[in-house]
């Protein structure tokens, strides 16, 4: 719906002529329901392969060392990340072009067919190589859709979301994440418990995997019930051309749109760097050099993460008060001051000791997952936005997120430190904060080449009012 304007203003405005858009908030909503419960599927699938990759490891390869073990499942993790620029520069212009609705339902159902895969594959003992190969590939599927998902979820959410309320409703992206990871975890756990390990080597780590095949029919049916976003419907409605092919597209991005593509990649870079060290190598980290039970260290991680789930909503609310930069921007901080007393503190080894710095690492996780969701889309503009945010999210994801457990495995092997990992969350924290100063406030503006949006007519023309007060 959009709300009209009467006499001309000094930007041209006819009346008549629509100036803002209202959104329905019920229509709001199951766009963050059915865009949430993507990532919650991926993040489950995450969840359960870094929970039980000590069982996988002696599934899928050739029983030489447990360290050679785990360096070839981290490496099979880490390959599935390689692959999903790729899938940002097929997926993402192919958004901007056909719509966001139909690539992520295409997405969804890439991705649960990938997650099935892997529960369906035969052991090492059973097929031998073919088996580690059948894993990189079923792998690779995954990897090639969730590079669509994450950049439509996060377009398709605050296209979709109100100006003054992005934060909080884009948050929802992330608390998917770790639902889903936390749901995962959770169902490992108790795998581990109630099973002996031979059952659960033999045949019950199959379960999780299994599992994907409902909640990627769940997932399709919801996205399915959605409209095309507002700010694209006006787009696709322009007289101008729409993109009109992925060269073209990316051209366009890695072009004109450089600098704002540099700070994606710098904000990815922190996010993902803490989000992959805490929830997918921590696990592995407590059991394999610690030498906590592989229950136990599950228990540990899962635990903290479900601690500081509830903060994302509040923070992402509390940045449509006081912006997403200073929340990101102390995160960083926090990384560079407090990486190194987390890792000592779980080197101390006792429970609450352990649980304490694994607290510190997620409470500054949620300075970013409460905030990139609403600050990546805000960096481009319609036409690109899908496509521009798929892309620089995959490259960093790629590059530095992907790769954390498996270079921070390698440093703890290679130099005996245990505390070396939080090297990683410094670096991290150091860009991100270069990231932060160069990037704009988004909180309470319009996206780029969208009207403003709102909940009613009245809030409507205030918000065309500020946006062009603000021009």
């Amino acid at each position: 719906m959009e709300a009209s304007g009467g006499r001309p203003d000094r930007h041209g405005s006819r009346r008549g002529e629509p100036k803002a858009t209202i959104v329905d908030e019920r229509q709001a909503k199951r766009a963050v329901a059915a865009a949430a419960i993507g990532n919650t599927m991926e993040w489950f699938d995450f969840g359960v392969y870094s929970y039980i990759a000590v069982v996988i490891s002696q599934v899928f390869f050739p029983p030489t060392s447990s360290t050679a073990q785990l360096l070839s499942t981290f490496a099979t993790f880490a390959v599935a990340f390689l692959v999903r620029p790729l899938g940002g520069f097929f997926f993402g212009p192919l958004g901007d072009r056909i719509g966001r609705r139909k690539v992520l339902a295409t997405t969804m159902v890439t991705m649960a067919l990938g997650t099935l895969a892997i529960g369906l594959i035969p052991s090492y003992a059973t097929i031998g190589i073919w088996s580690p190969a059948l894993l990189l590939v079923a792998r690779l599927v995954q990897g090639f859709s969730t590079g669509g998902e994450y950049g439509g979820a996060a377009t398709f959410v605050s296209e979709y979301s109100p100006d003054r309320r992005r934060g909080f409703m884009a948050s929802w992206l992330e608390f998917g994440t770790l639902a889903g990871y936390s749901l995962g975890a959770a169902l490992v756990t108790v795998l581990t418990v109630a099973m002996t390990p031979q059952d659960l080597t033999t045949w019950g780590w199959r379960i999780p995997f299994l599992v994907a095949g409902p909640l990627g029919i769940i997932g399709l049916y919801l996205r399915f019930r959605l409209e095309e976003t507002p700010a694209y419907r006006k787009t696709s409605g322009d007289e101008q051309p729409q993109t009109a092919a992925t060269w073209r597209s990316l051209r366009t991005i890695f072009g004109g749109h450089w600098r704002s593509m540099l700070k994606c990649i710098g904000l990815v870079l922190v996010f993902n760097v803490t989000n992959y060290l805490l929830t997918a190598y921590m696990p592995t980290y407590l059991s394999a050099v610690l030498g906590f039970q592989h229950t136990s260290s599950l228990t540990l991680v899962l635990v903290a993460m479900v601690l500081v789930m509830g903060l994302i909503v509040a923070l992402g609310r509390f940045s449509d008060r006081i912006g997403r930069l200073p929340i990101a921007g102390f995160g960083s901080v926090a990384l560079i001051v407090l990486s190194f007393p987390a890792f000592l503190l779980i080197g101390v080894g006792s429970v609450a000791a352990v649980l304490g710095g694994l607290l510190i690492i997620g409470l500054t996780l949620v300075c970013f997952s409460s905030t990139m969701p609403s600050t990546l889309p805000a960096l481009f503009p319609t036409e690109i936005r899908y496509g521009a945010v798929s892309v620089g999210f995959n490259i960093a994801v790629a590059l530095f997120g992907g790769t954390t457990p498996l270079v921070a495995e390698a440093l703890v092997a290679a130099t005996g430190m245990k505390s070396v990992p939080a090297f990683l969350l410094v670096a991290a924290g150091a860009v991100g904060l270069v990231a932060v100063l160069f990037t704009r406030e988004p909180a309470g503006r319009a996206l780029p080449g969208a009207r403003p949006t709102a909940t009613d007519r009245e809030e409507a023309e205030q918000r065309f009012r500020e946006k062009r007060d603000q021009e």
